[in-house]
C-alpha cells in the first residue's frame, strides 16, 4: 500500500516540475495550500502519534519532541551547509530571462541542491512507509502531506537546476530522479518492521523535518512574489482541511 501511495508523490513531483517549466501566476496559491497541509499534518497527527508511540521522557522532555526539534535543526543545518535555501523572488524572476549566462551561480551548486532534494524525497517515501506501519490513518495523513509537499519539491528541483545553468536534458533527468525517490524510500520499508518505540522517534523527527520545509522553504517562496491575502487564506484552508481529514479518519 505504501508503495502504491508513493506513486502519487511520484506524479505530483513531475507535475511540480511541469508547472515550473510552464510557470504561471498561481504558483503562490498552490504552495500556500501545500504548506498548510503540511503544518496540519505535523500538529494534528504526526506529533500526537509520535508522543503516543514514544511517551518516554529525557530530562523532563518527551523523547519524541526532542526528535522533533532535532529534525528541524538537522534539515536547517544541512540546508545552510550546502547553501540550498534557493529560489526566492530574485531567482524566480530570473527564470523569465532568456540568457542564463547572466546568472552567476555555478552549475555545480544546482546539481548539489537537486541532489539534496532527491535525498530528502527518499526520506519522504520512507516516512510514508513508516507511517503506514503505525496505522492506516497515520499513513493516509502523512501520504497526503507528502504528496502535497512533493509538488513544491518537483517545482524546486526543476527551477534550481535550470537557474544554475544545467541544460534541459540534465534538468529533466534530475526531476525524474526526484520523482522516483519517494517510491524507493517507501519500498525500503517493506523489508523490515520498525519497532513502535523507534517509530515514535522517527515520526517526531520527520515532523520537525516537515515543519521546517513548510515554514522556512515553502511559505517564504509562496509569499515572496505575491505577499497577498489569498496566499494566507490558502495556507489556513490547507491546515483546516487537514484537520477535517484527520477528524473523519479518526
Amino acid at each position: 500500500m505504501a508503495v502504491v501511495v508513493a506513486v502519487g508523490a511520484f506524479l505530483t513531483t513531475l507535475l511540480g516540475g511541469a508547472v515550473a517549466h510552464r510557470i504561471g501566476d498561481r504558483r503562490h496559491l498552490v504552495l500556500g495550500l501545500a504548506a498548510g497541509l503540511m503544518l496540519g499534518a505535523v500538529g494534528f497527527d504526526l506529533l500526537p502519534e509520535a508522543l503516543s508511540a514514544r511517551p518516554a521522557h529525557v530530562f523532563g522532555v518527551p523523547a519524541a519532541l526532542l526528535l522533533f526539534v532535532g529534525g528541524f535543526l538537522a534539515i536547517h543545518t544541512v540546508e545552510r551547509a550546502v547553501a540550498i535555501h534557493r529560489a526566492h523572488e530574485g531567482e524566480y524572476a530570473a527564470h523569465t530571462h532568456p540568457h542564463r549566462h547572466d546568472r552567476a551561480p555555478p552549475q555545480a551548486l544546482g546539481i548539489v541542491a537537486a541532489s539534496a532534494l532527491i535525498a530528502h524525497s527518499v526520506m519522504d517515501g520512507f516516512a510514508i512507509g513508516a507511517a503506514f506501519q503505525a496505522g492506516a490513518t497515520v499513513g493516509a495523513v502523512v501520504a497526503f502531506a507528502v504528496i502535497a509537499h512533493d509538488f513544491a519539491d518537483g517545482f524546486n528541483t526543476y527551477t534550481v537546476t535550470w537557474l544554475h545553468g544545467s541544460d534541459r536534458r540534465r534538468t529533466f533527468a534530475l526531476l525524474g530522479c526526484d520523482a522516483v525517490a519517494p517510491v524507493v524510500g517507501a519500498a525500503t520499508t517493506l523489508a523490515f518492521t520498525i519497532p513502535r518505540g523507534v517509530l515514535g522517534l522517527y515520526l517526531g523527527f520527520f515532523a520537525g523535518f516537515l515543519c521546517y520545509l513548510a515554514t522556512s522553504d515553502i511559505l517564504p517562496e509562496a509569499h515572496s512574489p505575491h505577499p497577498s491575502l489569498s496566499t494566507l487564506l490558502c495556507t489556513v484552508a490547507g491546515t483546516g482541511f487537514m484537520w477535517l481529514v484527520i477528524a473523519m479518519a479518526g
